[in-house]
């Protein structure tokens, strides 16, 4: 048994599997076609499906006109990063033609929820000591990008 997570897009679905494949190590376009029948979202070949994989995880990507709904927060995609260089890089091009949100979330030009976060983050929000979690949380949520050394800062009290 496998899971794989699916993503439909209206419109531009390749070009926002080549933005994505592009940005996250150990990510690839696996394969692409088009559905050859009629279906409920659209004329013969019209609908198009794609599967990749970002990071260690696999997803599935449709494009098709009448797409149920949009992208909301209920689903996002989070990277845990290992430093303030990739933040930054990932946050840029992830939120460029798109909409920059507070703790961390960012919603790309299609609509789908990002969040940018450093493993830091967890390590100190979950650890032993309560009021190190309490300090650092605080300061996460008056960021919209997170910033490590301020993270550091709050951790040590300073």
């Amino acid at each position: 048994m496998q899971v794989t997570q699916c993503l439909w897009f209206d419109k531009d679905m390749e070009a926002a599997l080549r933005l994505y494949t592009s940005l996250i190590p150990g990510s690839s376009l696996d394969w692409g076609s088009a559905l050859p029948a009629e279906s409920p979202s659209g004329p013969p070949d019209s609908v198009k499906i794609a599967g990749f994989t970002l990071g260690d995880q696999r997803y599935m990507a449709f494009q098709a006109a009448g797409r149920p709904g949009a992208f909301n927060h209920c689903v996002s995609i989070m990277i845990e990063c290992d430093t303030q260089a990739e933040i930054d890089r990932l946050w840029e091009a992830l939120g460029k033609d798109g909409q920059y949100e507070q703790c961390g979330w960012l919603r790309d030009r299609w609509g789908l929820a990002w969040q940018i976060q450093p493993k830091l983050l967890g390590e100190l929000t979950r650890g032993p000591d309560k009021a190190v979690a309490k300090r650092v949380t605080e300061a996460m949520l008056k960021m919209v990008k997170i910033d490590i050394a301020a993270l550091e800062a709050a951790a040590k009290g300073s």
